[in-house]
């Protein structure tokens, strides 16, 4: 689902997206451990208009979701033009709150790939402490 050149996200540069359509395919910039997407980024990823990823965001601003000085940034980018633009960036925490709030097929897919990962990490992460919790009970009944 995500292609990265790991020399690029390496410079801090670009991954893409390609969410199974081959028409959606986004040119995604990764800085400080996160991705980050500009509002057209995400109404294309999500397959809405760039007005309703605008509500959302600043609905989820207004209720302190999420604390708008931790999850934007402006970010210098080249357009189409050439021409160097300073944009507004979102992360991922903000990418998966709009996409938990907008009522599109993309929105309904991405929700399911984003349940089904947490779901895999959470049961695998308890399957690890799991295991790691056994191995600690056997190593002190072991020992003493």
């Amino acid at each position: 689902m995500l292609e990265i050149d790991n020399k690029k996200v390496n410079a801090g540069e670009i991954a893409i997206y390609k969410p199974g359509r081959k028409d959606v395919e986004l040119r995604v910039k990764i800085k400080k451990d996160t991705i980050w997407l500009s509002q057209s980024q995400l109404a294309k990823l999500f397959g809405s208009e760039r007005s309703v990823i605008t509500k959302h965001l600043r609905n989820i601003f207004n209720s302190n979701e999420l604390d708008r000085d931790s999850v934007c940034a402006k970010i210098a980018h080249t357009a189409v033009d050439g021409k160097i633009y300073k944009t507004q960036f979102y992360n991922l925490d903000a990418i998966i709150s709009v996409g938990y709030r907008v009522n599109s097929r993309l929105a309904t897919q991405f929700r399911i790939w984003a349940t089904q990962v947490l779901k895999n990490y959470l049961l695998k992460g308890y399957v690890v402490n799991e295991h790691k919790m056994v191995s600690s009970l056997f190593l002190y009944v072991y020992v003493y």
